[in-house]
């Protein structure tokens, strides 16, 4: 196995808030499980699966960018791409050095590193095929955060290189807080509500929940990459068309002919504009072009 996957992870400049770092630090094997778990991750997995599959070129460099527990970074290297995981999270990247070392792609996998999206200076310019960044936009509240990580993910991939990048749409995180018993007091916090509806800033004061979010508006995702160097290819929902089917899912997904007519359904109408507002997450597609200029 590569050296720097057996070592000590590489320290970068953390600045999220404690919140965020308490947040993961609880996941454990849970995130690692989510993605099979039939009423949360299962459709999103076979959603975001299909799109990668979709456009990486065969045996691309890919950076699995917040990939923490590193099943996504184990299924690409599984696909025969060579691929470099990297998570604010030393807990969740220690349980992907497990996974991996147990996997039989460990070859494929580059390195395991501590990495912050707004700075991976480590790498040199034009590097990757592609970036898989499923995580870190969650928590960029900052507007020069989410420009500076943007541009950060235009500078390491090559002109033509694709990136997918997962964000959180507004409403699901004013939802959230409607469907949680301790955390709906902030909906009687006008500062709350409004930073939230207005900015997109989402900061949660229970303990070991969700914090120091951002929300996106989906019709402002494209024109902010396009900003950014990079022309948008898809922007879907990774629930796609289940979304409220959490109770019915585990059963529909159980039976085998079932589970196919439907993973199939929620794989072509993820695009739909109509599931996008209130998908749980969101999935960007865009390829960097090549007068793209990252800092």
């Amino acid at each position: 196995m590569n050296e720097l996957i057996l070592g000590t992870a590489m320290v970068y400049d953390v600045r999220l808030e404690r919140g965020v770092h308490d947040y993961y630090a609880l996941f454990g094997e849970r995130e690692w499980a989510r993605l099979e778990n039939p009423s949360d991750g299962q459709v999103e997995f076979a959603i975001t699966r299909a799109v990668l599959a979709q456009h990486l070129q065969p045996g691309a460099r890919v950076l699995d960018l917040g990939g923490g527990p590193g099943r996504y970074t184990i299924w690409l290297a599984e696909q025969g791409h060579r691929v470099t995981l990297g998570d604010l999270s030393i807990d969740l990247l220690n349980l992907a050095r497990t996974h991996v070392r147990e996997s039989s792609v460990e070859d494929k996998v580059e390195a395991i590193l501590e990495l912050d999206a707004r700075d991976l200076s480590v790498f040199p310019e034009s590097c990757f095929d592609a970036v898989v960044c499923l995580g870190p936009f969650y928590h960029l509240p900052d507007p020069a955060d989410r420009a500076r990580s943007a541009s950060e993910l235009s500078r390491v991939l090559r002109p033509g290189g694709v990136a997918f990048v997962g964000l959180m749409p507004r409403l699901a995180l004013l939802r959230r807080t409607m469907a949680l018993v301790d955390e709906r007091h902030h909906l009687l916090q006008a500062s709350f509500v409004e930073q939230l509806l207005v900015d997109g800033g989402f900061f949660n004061d229970v303990p070991g929940r969700f914090t120091h979010g951002y929300g996106a508006r989906p019709e402002e995702v494209g024109p902010f990459f396009d900003q950014m160097g990079f022309d948008m290819l898809a922007l879907l929902s990774t629930e796609s068309i289940t979304l409220g089917l959490q109770d019915a899912l585990p059963d529909l997904l159980a039976d085998e002919s079932l589970a196919a007519a439907v993973l199939s359904l929620a794989i072509k109408y993820a695009a739909d504009p109509s599931t996008l507002g209130f998908a749980y997450h969101l999935l960007y597609v865009g390829r960097r072009r090549a007068d793209a200029k990252g800092v």
